[in-house]
């Protein structure tokens, strides 16, 4: 939700500051044209931002305070958002890592522990949206249409989302699930997995990773639209393992 917040005070900033810039370069080219807009960063327009060149010009010292004022706002939005995201993508699992600790409640609301099954299964961690939305309704349903097949694979089928152990728990009743759903509300799990976001950083990511019985991720399978592919692809690598 933050992360989305922020993507949407960044891209908002935005607007201001091409207004400003374009009546700032209209004060300092002493121009209406429109055309005047496309030009590039000139030495005349960077002299103008920084300094002071029409001391007795009001319109100028106005929209030249107002630039300064939306640029800084924007490139502290963009640096902080690209900081943020370049920390994530560094603490993102890869193949190979090893998973991290957690717990989290379940769809009952007992607390499930990731340690207590490391060693005894493989496991099939999937990150979706939200409970009850017609992909991710897809996505579960088919997850738990394969219920029997993981099983023989020795998987443990783990569905990971920001909603509450009540929406969970009417999520798994609605549907029939046969598989552990934990409610990551907060979404720290989600964070340390370092799942990305999708479409522009508006929607949490759909994220499939696979993990060994020796807690190593083994296979990562990222998309947002190829739904059922999330368990084609999970029950393809388990093969391999056994």
């Amino acid at each position: 939700m933050f992360e989305r917040l922020w993507l949407f005070l960044l891209i908002v900033s935005v607007f201001p500051l091409v207004y400003y810039r374009s009546q700032f370069r209209k004060a300092v080219y002493n121009s209406n044209r429109w055309v005047v807009l496309l030009g590039p960063f000139t030495h005349k327009e960077f002299k103008a931002f920084f300094g002071n060149i029409f001391p007795e010009k009001e319109k100028y010292h106005h929209f030249r305070n107002l630039y300064r004022l939306y640029s800084g706002i924007f490139i502290l939005l963009f640096s902080s958002f690209f900081i943020f995201n370049f920390s994530a993508k560094m603490n993102k699992l890869k193949i190979g890592s090893t998973i991290p600790g957690f717990i989290l409640p379940d769809q009952n609301g007992n607390l499930f522990d990731v340690t207590t099954v490391l060693g005894k299964k493989n496991l099939v961690i999937y990150f979706y949206p939200k409970d009850d939305t017609p992909g991710c309704t897809k996505e579960a349903c088919s997850f738990r249409d394969q219920f029997e097949v993981f099983k023989k694979e020795n998987a443990l089928i783990i569905g990971i989302s920001g909603q509450s152990v009540k929406s969970h728990e009417e999520f798994a009743t609605k549907y029939k699930l046969n598989y552990t759903l934990l409610s990551d509300e907060g979404n720290e799990v989600r964070k340390l997995f370092g799942v990305p976001n999708s479409f522009l950083g508006l929607f949490p990511g759909r994220v499939t990773y696979i993990i060994n019985k020796k807690g190593k991720v083994v296979y990562i399978f990222n998309s947002q639209t190829e739904i059922t592919k999330h368990v084609d692809e999970a029950l393809r690598i388990l093969k391999l393992l056994n």
